[in-house]
């Protein structure tokens, strides 16, 4: 076991039952927090891959619904966000460099649980979490039974400019020097749920931000040019490497029928590549499926249900 990491919680967001988090070292010495819930009699385990900005702790709904399953679950923070390592100079800046890293840190967090983790092994990824979760597949990590991954970030909605165009624009501003500079500039204050383009779930919301604001340290601002290469390069991979149609295990994509975030058709062109592919558009959704509606959340778990029933006893 590795150096203990601490789990923060709420009295509506309480640690789950058991659970632990660990230090684990990623690749180039960054340190990555991840967090283990066995469940009792596992049939099986599922790595959990957070978004972009969000933490171990915004899942714990989730985690509950997995060992509720028979499932151990690992969580962790991505570099760049949590209480991963940060990777800027001003740490609330959401920023990336390069996304091989990431996807080597997955195997690297797998490897210090894996002799926790019961098999067979589901990997479950959201937004950016889903689409470096396939980034570490392709790259050959082939431990896994079959895969999952809501609104998947294989591609940014753009507008009307084409990804070259904004890959190109973004390399430039990174040799330029703006590299930690925001894309954007930051909006004053938190977020308000009316207008929000994530869920229609206002408790779900709630919870969210009564964590931020009970440990600021969680918290994530705009992303800067770095990242956005980071996502462009990770689209334009995803869109061509050939090793896209020899990934031999189930993949389920399970889109927002009202995205505003990522390409649903850049999700939709990658599934007809797939061997193994399965595409479900949930109507009515907003981005963050997990934290929508409890009816929204319904028609998610028959889609898991039905995965998980493929390869686990």
């Amino acid at each position: 076991m590795g150096e203990p990491a601490p789990l923060f919680s709420l009295p509506e967001a309480p640690v789950p039952e058991g659970g632990a988090a660990e230090w684990v070292t990623g690749v180039g010495g960054v340190r990555l927090r991840a967090a283990l819930f066995p469940a009792k009699d596992a049939k099986g385990s599922v790595v959990l891959s957070p978004g972009r900005t969000e933490t171990i702790e915004k899942y714990y709904e989730v985690v509950d619904e997995l060992r509720a399953r028979g499932l151990t679950v690992l969580v962790h923070d991505w570099r760049g966000q949590g209480l991963s390592q940060r990777l800027a100079r001003d740490p609330v800046r959401g920023h990336a460099r390069g996304w091989r890293p990431f996807a080597q840190d997955y195997s690297r967090v797998v490897d210090a649980f894996a002799d926790r983790l019961p098999k067979p092994w589901i990997a479950f990824g959201h937004s950016m979490g889903g689409a470096l979760t396939l980034l570490a597949l392709l790259s050959g990590e082939s431990r896994f039974a079959a895969a999952l991954a809501t609104s998947p970030m294989l591609g940014l909605q753009l507008g009307k400019r084409k990804l070259s165009t904004s890959l190109m624009l973004a390399r430039v501003m990174n040799l330029l020097g703006f590299t930690e500079g925001y894309l954007r500039a930051p909006p004053a204050g938190r977020p308000a749920f009316e207008g929000n383009i994530l869920t229609h779930d206002r408790r779900r919301w709630d919870r969210t931000e009564a964590l931020l604001a009970a440990y600021p340290q969680l918290a994530l601002g705009e992303v800067t040019w770095g990242w956005i290469e980071f996502a462009l390069s990770a689209s334009v991979f995803l869109a061509t490497s050939p090793a896209v149609e020899r990934l031999d295990l189930p993949v389920v994509l399970v889109t927002s029928g009202e995205e505003t975030l990522v390409d649903n058709a850049a999700t939709r062109a990658f599934a007809a590549r797939l061997k193994h592919g399965r595409l479900v558009e949930i109507a009515g959704s907003r981005h963050e499926i997990l934290m929508e509606t409890d009816p929204v959340r319904a028609l998610f778990w028959a889609e898991f249900d039905r995965l998980a029933g493929t390869v686990t006893p």
